[in-house]
């Protein structure tokens, strides 16, 4: 069985930013593969495109440049939040607003992504929060192993995605396309990191 439309794909990877040598942004190891219904549209083109046609136990090398990842960085997302939306400031938990911080928002129709805190100005009472993907600007080098292909079933292709999951499920962060508002399996569009780098919901090869 090779890795092709309406097939679950399990892929155990690792991906670097800057190339070969660069740093490690997110992996899924072979315990905790990435899954996913291949060619539903949720995964990055080019991500899905260099697993197309391989088999169980293959391994896989490549590098996306920025455009076929997510995008070069738009400073018009860089943009002020009234403070008090994340609460009263007696109210709000500490930490939540450390620079660096990748938390989920939503907006008035819904849709869920993600923005990264940059500054906090107590005076003007708002947060800068950059709203480009963390990844947006990056050529992105993947690594990683074909771990097991199966049949999808007929809801699962129905649905748009494996079942037991919102889309792909598995241990890492990063192979969403960004230009998907609706995905938030594994980070909501326009953002990326919903969910921890690490933790059981890989993001960093779907669109969003």
């Amino acid at each position: 069985m090779k890795v092709e439309k309406n097939k679950v794909v399990s892929v155990s990877y690792e991906l670097r930013t800057g190339g070969k040598e660069g740093d490690v942004k997110d992996f899924a190891p072979s315990e905790t593969p990435l899954q996913f219904l291949f060619g539903s549209e949720l995964m990055l083109e080019k991500f899905e495109e260099n697993l197309a046609g391989l088999s169980v136990g293959e391994n896989f090398e490549f590098s996306l440049t920025s455009a076929d990842g997510y995008g070069e960085r738009d400073e018009e997302k860089i943009t002020p939040l009234p403070l008090s939306i994340f609460g009263q400031p007696e109210t709000i938990e500490d930490g939540l607003l450390e620079p660096g911080n990748v938390l989920p928002f939503s907006d008035e129709n819904g849709a869920q992504f993600t923005g990264t805190i940059l500054s906090v100005n107590k005076e003007e009472k708002n947060v800068m929060v950059d709203f480009n993907h963390p990844l947006a600007g990056e050529p992105l080098y993947f690594t990683g192993k074909i771990e097991d292909i199966r049949e999808a079933t007929a809801d699962e292709i129905a649905h748009g995605h494996i079942h037991g999951s919102c889309g792909c499920s598995g241990g890492g962060g990063h192979c969403h396309d960004p230009h998907d508002e609706n995905h938030e399996c594994c980070g909501g569009g326009g953002g990326g990191h919903c969910h921890d780098s690490h933790d059981e919901n890989h993001g960093c090869c779907c669109k969003s």
